[in-house]
């Protein structure tokens, strides 16, 4: 059992830490295409509307959407389209096939549906993203690049997260981790036959992120999944940096909800001991 969850090497030097990126959320290639409208892309509009996937949310879809999709079919991150893996209030998943018959998880945020105001909460105080302000739309992207950005970094730090591929306007392609017909489980689902060593992978992780700068800020055993023997954390959409106003109480709240969880399964754990595991005496994340 030494091996389940397959913690990942990584190279502490090559981790990237708490600085943050400039994050560019103006109009994209999207956006000039659906203006542009060429006969070719309003051919392939009208063939992802007649598609038996796409038929229920055609009304969320607007111009520059299926211009996201076109600009990501041509530059070769998406092959073919498979059927859905999920309908949520803020983002549909789909099953794709990508390059060199790669499967990939296509991710389309609604612009205009999605709970945009909750999202605010998650970016005012985030460096990267100063200046967005009430409008819906650049809310909805900064949040899409955001998810694009933590997967990356977290990679970087040596944290199993599905790997970022590609991310155009409202729609972010990435590792595909688990298929529909034989999907991974979440952490909350199975029988957690080693809580010892899953507990082990699960406070590294976090304190990886911590060291790379940022905070998961919804982690629980909802979020954390099983495939192929390995534990992935997802979900990182909401992830915050160090620098958030409320990354104290966002680390706090995470590390109850795993103590709690593992506390469940057997071990002497608690909130406050993995905090400390995590943060230690980093005075950038306490009240």
């Amino acid at each position: 059992m030494t091996d389940e969850y397959g913690l990942l090497d990584t190279d502490p030097e090559a981790a990237i830490g708490d600085e943050w990126e400039e994050i560019d959320v103006t109009d994209t290639e999207a956006d000039r295409i659906a203006r542009e409208r060429d006969r070719e892309f309003e051919q392939f509009e009208e063939q992802i509307k007649d598609a038996e996937q796409f038929k229920v949310e055609q009304s969320v879809f607007d111009d520059a959407t299926f211009g996201a999709l076109y600009k990501l079919i041509a530059d070769g991150h998406i092959d073919a389209f498979g059927g859905p893996i999920s309908t949520g209030k803020e983002a549909n998943v789909y099953e794709a096939l990508g390059a060199d018959d790669t499967e990939v998880a296509v991710k389309i945020f609604r612009i205009n549906a999605s709970p945009f105001q909750q999202m605010r909460t998650y970016l005012e105080g985030d460096p990267r993203f100063e200046g967005i302000g009430n409008n819906k739309k650049q809310v909805v992207l900064a949040w899409v690049r955001k998810e694009f950005a933590n997967l990356r970094r977290a990679r970087e730090a040596g944290v199993r997260v599905p790997n970022p591929i590609a991310v155009e306007r409202n729609v972010l392609v990435m590792e595909l981790v688990g298929l529909v017909e034989d999907r991974a489980r979440r952490l909350a689902e199975v029988n957690v036959e080693n809580p010892e060593t899953a507990y082990e992978v699960v406070r590294e992780y976090m304190r990886r992120l911590h060291t790379a700068g940022l905070i998961h800020g919804d982690l629980s055993e909802y979020n954390m999944i099983i495939h192929d023997g390995e534990l992935v954390i997802i979900d990182l959409g909401q992830a915050v940096t160090i620098h958030h106003p409320n990354a104290g109480d966002l680390l706090r709240r995470d590390c109850e909800n795993v103590a709690a969880f593992f506390s469940r399964q057997g071990l002497e754990t608690s909130g406050d001991d993995l905090f400390e595991y995590i943060a230690g005496d980093d005075d950038r994340v306490r009240w």
